[in-house]
């Protein structure tokens, strides 16, 4: 896995794709699509045309941004392909996720539900087993993310999950202060990547 992520020029969202979510979550997404195509940062996300998904990639295509979308066959009906943007239509969810993870240097995560909860659940994991040092970020819009917080303070407090576990992810209450806290993370990823190679060399 990728340990070089040197620079914000590709941010992976997780969201939801459903259409009968907060329509406070969807303007939201469709707030921060904007600001990606308005900081020159490229989305990557899952393909979709609909819910929380389809508001990001829309608002990113429409205010002049760049838009990857990868969404496996199966779901080309039921997630509805949103293909104004590039879109690559892949096999199964595990090279959906697989590539979503190569071609970003960072993540944020949006409201969703199951299938947005397993994709970060696994990327949390692989930050766990020091397979990647990517950025993480979730919007804790109206507190959302708080249960799935808890429930990992909850892992770390059973001596389950180590307490160091808790720097691997930030949470933001503001569409506005998602950027500027992935790049935070990327400057103090650069800083302990810079020494670990330091250290390497003594």
């Amino acid at each position: 896995m990728d340990f070089s992520t040197s620079s914000l020029s590709s941010v992976c969202v997780y969201c939801g794709s459903s259409n009968a979510a907060d329509p406070d979550f969807i303007k939201a997404a469709a707030g921060f699509g904007k600001i990606l195509a308005d900081e020159g940062v490229r989305l990557v996300y899952g393909g979709g045309g609909v819910g929380l998904m389809g508001s990001v990639a829309r608002s990113a295509h429409d205010h002049g941004g760049k838009v990857l979308g990868i969404m496996p066959q199966f779901l080309r009906s039921r997630e509805i392909l949103f293909d104004t943007v590039e879109t690559v239509v892949v096999t199964s969810m595990h090279e959906r996720k697989m590539m979503m993870f190569e071609q970003s240097d960072a993540f944020v995560v949006l409201p969703g539900g199951i299938g947005t909860l397993e994709e970060v659940v696994e990327l949390l994991s692989w930050r766990r087993l020091d397979l990647h040092r990517k950025p993480i970020v979730f919007l804790d819009q109206k507190g959302f993310w708080r249960p799935f917080f808890e429930l990992v303070d909850h892992t770390i407090e059973s001596r389950l999950t180590p307490e160091a576990f808790r720097a691997a992810f930030r949470s933001v209450a503001q569409v506005e202060d998602l950027l500027p806290t992935l790049r935070v993370m990327l400057e103090e990823t650069r800083g302990l990547n810079m020494m670990l190679g330091a250290a390497d060399l003594t």
